[in-house]
C-alpha cells in the first residue's frame, strides 16, 4: 500500500511544475506569457455563450493535427478573418472569401477546415441550434476527476457521444479527441491537475 501512495503522489507531481512566478501549474504550459494568461484565465472557465462555443468549435476543429498553443497565438488573427465569429457573418462567407483565407498568414490555411466552419455556420443557422443546450448535456455528472485517479486524456465516453451527436447533424471537424478539448476549455471538465493553483481555485 506505501508503495502504491508513493507512485501515486509521484504520478500526480508529474503533472504540475512551478514557474518563475512561484505558482505552480498544469506542466502542458511552456513559459509564454501568452499561453500562462490562456491556463491562468481561460481554460477551464464556463462558457455557455452561442458565440463563444461556435468560437471554440470552430477553433479546435482548425487545431486537428497541430498543438493547441500554434492556434492560440493565431487566434486574433482568426478572429480578424471569421468576423469575430459572429456565426451570421460566417455562414454568408463565400467562395471569394475561402479564396481570400487561403492567402492570409493569419490563420491556418486549411481549405477543407476553413470550409468545414462556414458549412458548421449555415448549419446552427438552418437548424436553429442552441449550442448550450446541445453542447452541455452532453457533460459529466462531475466535472472534476478525483485527484487519486487523475490523468490527462485524449477522449472521453461524453466527447465520443457530443462527436457523435455533431457528425450525425452534419458538423465537420468534430471527432471526439477535438471535442474533448472543447469541453476542457469550456469547462464542462475541469482538467487542472492537482496541485495546479487553478484546480485549487475550482474545487
Amino acid at each position: 500500500m506505501a508503495v502504491e501512495l508513493r507512485e501515486n503522489r509521484i504520478r500526480r507531481l508529474s503533472h504540475i511544475r512551478e514557474f518563475d512566478d512561484g505558482l505552480t501549474r498544469c506542466n502542458w504550459l511552456n513559459n509564454d506569457p501568452i499561453y500562462i494568461e490562456y491556463h491562468d484565465q481561460e481554460w477551464g472557465v464556463v462558457g455557455r455563450d452561442q458565440q463563444k462555443l461556435f468560437e471554440a468549435l470552430c477553433l479546435e476543429g482548425f487545431q486537428a493535427g497541430l498543438s493547441w498553443f500554434t492556434i492560440l497565438r493565431r487566434r486574433e488573427g482568426f478572429r480578424k478573418a471569421f468576423h469575430n465569429f459572429q456565426i451570421a457573418k460566417v455562414a454568408n462567407m463565400d467562395s471569394s472569401d475561402v479564396e481570400r483565407l487561403m492567402l492570409d498568414p493569419g490563420i491556418i490555411r486549411n481549405r477543407a477546415k476553413i470550409l468545414s466552419c462556414i458549412k458548421n455556420a449555415n448549419l446552427v443557422l438552418d437548424q436553429n441550434i442552441n449550442l448550450e443546450e446541445l453542447i452541455w448535456k452532453f457533460a459529466p455528472e462531475s466535472p472534476l476527476t478525483a485527484a487519486e485517479n487523475f490523468e490527462w486524456r485524449a477522449t472521453s465516453a461524453e466527447s465520443d457521444a457530443l462527436s457523435k451527436e455533431l457528425k450525425k447533424l452534419g458538423f465537420g471537424f468534430v471527432g471526439s479527441v477535438s471535442m474533448y478539448a472543447l469541453m476542457q476549455s469550456s469547462g464542462l471538465v475541469q482538467d487542472h491537475a492537482p496541485g495546479c493553483f487553478r484546480r485549487a481555485e475550482n474545487s
